[in-house]
């Protein structure tokens, strides 16, 4: 099923005053839903989103921001796909932090007919960052022009309640905005902690190469899913070892190389039966494996659900 694609500028926008927010809707024939945007800081945006689409959607994205940006995302209910144009996709799901960062981003965010999607983000762009760690660290944190995942792993308990506490305050103004950024501090110090913590004084510095070293190990394994190199070939391509590159894939996405990758390959497998209704072993094949039964075990083990469930429309992501 081919999605519906639109421009940001075909949401419907108004700032609310009584929120002291700008409120974006979809447009009615696409379904229900809106973002709650508020100015916290000078460069630091708190974003509530709520959608419910009647249609496959897309949004498309076109950034060439001379403010580079770092978007911590927090999957309250449902899930969501960035998929860029360099065929890299980000996954934002229920229960999951997802830090990313880009100078320029190019693709599009795609959401499922029907499926119920809560988000919060926090975007702050490279000035505001700057102020608390220094441009020369956050200088090697956007070394790459292209979006990069940073983190991403399960929401911290602290960090849902604090969510909690952000999504249902009734403080008046002009408290409510004091009582805002508190809590959007506070999010951020509990979420981006760990991106800091492993590092010593001199921070991010020595740290540079393992970055990317782990984002270019992902890269490949997002856009050589079907048939990925071996841990060993994988570690050999990106001029390292496979010790280091298990641990670096710790370090920065908490899980192994292979993990990353049937992530991967569940959720494409999962979007294509969904769209598609297609037949089990197509799926398997699409997403690399030989053998049918092997993929299904593997599904099942994963969502909880088998792929034929999914083919025959029930939702998991």
């Amino acid at each position: 099923m081919a999605r519906y694609k639109i421009l940001p500028s075909e949401l419907q926008s108004e700032f609310k005053a009584e929120m002291q927010c700008t409120q974006s809707r979809l447009p009615n024939d696409l379904g229900v839903g809106h973002s709650n945007i508020f100015q916290v800081d000078e460069g630091l945006s708190y974003i509530n989103t709520h959608y419910v689409p009647s249609k496959d959607i897309s949004i498309l994205s076109q950034r060439n921001d001379r403010n580079a940006k770092l978007v911590l995302t927090l999957g309250i209910d449902g899930s969501s796909c960035f998929a860029g144009q360099d065929g890299s996709d980000v996954v934002f799901k229920k229960g999951y932090s997802t830090v990313t960062c880009f100078n320029s981003s190019h693709g599009e965010r795609q959401y499922e007919e029907g499926l119920a999607i809560h988000q919060l983000r926090l975007t702050l762009n490279k000035s505001w960052l700057d102020r608390y760690i220094g441009s020369e660290n956050s200088d090697l944190i956007f070394a790459n022009s292209n979006i990069q995942v940073l983190s991403h792993k399960p929401t911290a308990q602290q960090s849902l309640l604090i969510a909690q506490q952000l999504l249902t305050t009734e403080n008046p103004a002009p408290m409510r905005q004091l009582y805002m950024h508190t809590q959007v501090m506070n999010l951020l110090m509990k979420e981006l902690a760990c991106l800091f913590q492993r590092y010593p004084a001199k921070c991010l510095t020595d740290n540079q190469a393992d970055m990317q070293l782990a984002n270019a190990a992902r890269y490949i394994l997002l856009t050589e899913f079907k048939s990925p190199p071996s841990v060993e070939k994988l570690a050999k391509q990106i001029g390292t070892n496979s010790f280091k590159l298990k641990k670096i894939f710790h370090q920065y996405f908490e899980t192994t190389p292979y993990g990353l990758l049937l992530e991967v390959r569940m959720q494409k497998a999962a979007q294509l039966l969904q769209s598609t209704h297609c037949n089990v072993s197509v799926a398997a094949y699409f997403v690399g494996y030989s053998h049918a039964s092997n993929f299904s075990s593997a599904f099942v083990k994963f969502y909880g659900v088998s792929p034929k469930e999914v083919a025959r429309g029930y939702q998991v992501i």
